[in-house]
C-alpha cells in the first residue's frame, strides 16, 4: 500500500490511525494493486485517498472529472465523496487496469456513479461541453500531459471549484538541488512556476503523497 513520499514509515502510520480508516474494499483494492509489482506506485497513498473523498463531499461536488485512473482507487474515494445524483467522468487509456477499477466499483456499489472513457484524454476532454459546470477535477496522468490538461479543464470548471494535480513535488526532484533530467519533472517545474503566478487561480501545494497541488478557479 503507497504512501506519502516525504513522511517517515512510522509517522504514515499514525496518521493513518488518526484518520477514518479506509474500509475491507479500499485495503483489498490496494493489496491487489500492490501485487502488479513496480507499476502500483501509481495507486495514490490512503490518506491522499481520504482526502479527496472529504474534499469532494465538502464542496457538495455534482460534476467530478478524474484523469488517470489506474486500477480505481482514487475514482472509488471520488464517488463515494459525490453529492446526491452526481456524477464521475474518468478518463484513462488502459483497459488492463481499469478492468479491475469496475470489478471494485461495482462491489462498493457505486458504479452507477462513474462513466470511464478510454483513450487519450486530451482528445475527449477537448469533446466535452465548454461550459463552466465541473465542480472538481483530479489530475494523475502522464506528466508532460499535464499543462494541457489544466488548460482543457480550468475553462470547463465553475467559479469556485477546484482542480487537484497529483505528483506535484517528483519525489522532491522539483528542487534546484536535484539534478532533474527527465521531461516529466523539467514540466512540472515549469507548471508549478506557472500555477503560482496564474491569475485565474488560488493555489496551495500540500505535502501529501508524492505533492498534491490545489487549485481554486476564481
Amino acid at each position: 500500500m503507497g504512501r506519502s513520499f516525504f513522511v517517515p514509515e512510522e509517522l504514515q502510520g499514525y496518521l493513518l490511525a488518526s484518520s477514518t480508516p479506509a474500509d475491507d474494499i479500499l485495503d483489498e483494492l490496494a493489496r491487489e494493486t500492490a501485487n502488479l509489482g513496480s507499476i502500483s506506485q501509481m495507486q495514490i497513498a490512503p490518506d491522499q485517498g481520504r482526502f479527496l473523498s472529504l474534499l469532494t463531499a465538502a464542496i457538495g461536488a455534482r460534476s467530478v472529472i478524474e484523469v488517470g485512473t489506474f486500477t480505481g482507487y482514487s475514482a472509488l474515494c471520488l464517488a463515494r465523496g459525490l453529492a446526491t445524483g452526481g456524477r464521475l467522468q474518468c478518463f484513462d487509456v488502459s483497459d488492463e487496469w481499469t478492468s479491475i477499477a469496475r470489478r471494485y466499483w461495482d462491489r462498493a456499489g457505486v458504479a452507477d456513479r462513474i462513466e470511464l472513457t478510454l483513450g487519450p484524454a486530451a482528445e475527449s476532454l477537448a469533446g466535452l461541453s465548454p461550459d463552466p459546470v465541473v465542480d472538481l477535477a483530479f489530475v494523475d496522468a502522464d506528466k508532460t500531459g499535464y499543462p494541457e490538461y489544466v488548460e482543457l479543464l480550468l475553462p470547463r470548471l465553475r467559479p469556485g471549484g477546484l482542480l487537484l494535480l497529483d505528483n506535484t513535488l517528483r519525489g522532491g526532484h522539483v528542487l534546484p538541488s536535484y539534478p532533474a533530467t527527465d521531461e516529466g519533472t523539467l514540466v512540472m517545474i515549469e507548471l508549478n512556476k506557472a500555477l503560482a503566478a496564474d491569475p485565474r487561480v488560488e493555489v496551495v501545494m500540500l505535502p501529501v503523497a508524492d505533492g498534491l497541488t490545489v487549485a481554486r478557479k476564481r
